[in-house]
């Protein structure tokens, strides 16, 4: 009977839409929801409909990711793996609804926060997509350090601009002069070899979301 009632709730779930499950949450108010304020996911957090907030938070975040792989792919897949981790976790039940519902808090804030990151390096919405996409985390690549990676996503961003024409990504000729220009930057600021290949068909998609 669980099994049966919990299939059937999962089913509606998916059918709802983030208003519906505002007034399912008892969240009367209308939030400006795509700016994920502090007021709105303290309401969500003292919600007595613990499972139905998590189901509106893992949709809302969901919603923000998607919005944010069309301006940052690196920065959204990562987000996307975290939420799948998150959520994942939940659905196992090793996780509490109130902890999920924190992880997701989490998430939503870092989606929120992405500009003022790129104000703290000193990088236009643009460069900072550029500068994820050099897997900055990396071990390999971190050592180069911040004034390196953000020279080397500035430049990259100007010599895309200066090399892209209006159907560069129907051309193979206008993306392999991309890639050149991709790869003559990452060689001239010593980024690692090894990391090189995958770096630039990073940088690749991401600018085909950008200026394709």
């Amino acid at each position: 009977v669980d099994t049966a009632v919990g299939e059937l709730v999962d089913k509606s779930m998916a059918s709802y839409g983030v208003q519906d499950l505002l007034v399912a949450a008892g969240i009367t108010k209308t939030p400006e929801i795509s700016i994920l304020s502090d007021e709105f996911l303290q309401d969500v957090t003292n919600t007595k409909r613990k499972n139905l907030a998590v189901e509106l938070l893992a949709k809302l975040v969901s919603d923000e990711i998607k919005t944010r792989k069309k301006k940052n792919v690196a920065d959204a897949n990562t987000l996307s793996r975290k939420l799948q981790k998150t959520l994942e976790a939940y659905e196992k039940r090793p996780l509490d609804t109130i902890d999920v519902i924190t992880g997701l808090i989490g998430l939503s804030k870092d989606i929120r926060d992405a500009k003022k990151r790129g104000e703290k390096l000193k990088l236009s919405e643009e460069e900072l997509a550029f500068y994820d996409a050099l897997e900055t985390k990396d071990s390999e690549v971190k050592v180069l350090g911040d004034e390196i990676l953000t020279k080397i996503a500035r430049e990259i961003t100007e010599k895309i601009r200066e090399s892209k024409t209006i159907d560069w990504p129907l051309r193979e000729s206008g993306r392999a002069k991309i890639m050149s220009a991709v790869k003559r930057v990452l060689n001239k600021n010593g980024y690692p070899v090894p990391k090189k290949d995958s770096t630039t068909q990073a940088i690749m998609e991401q600018a085909e979301q950008l200026f394709a």
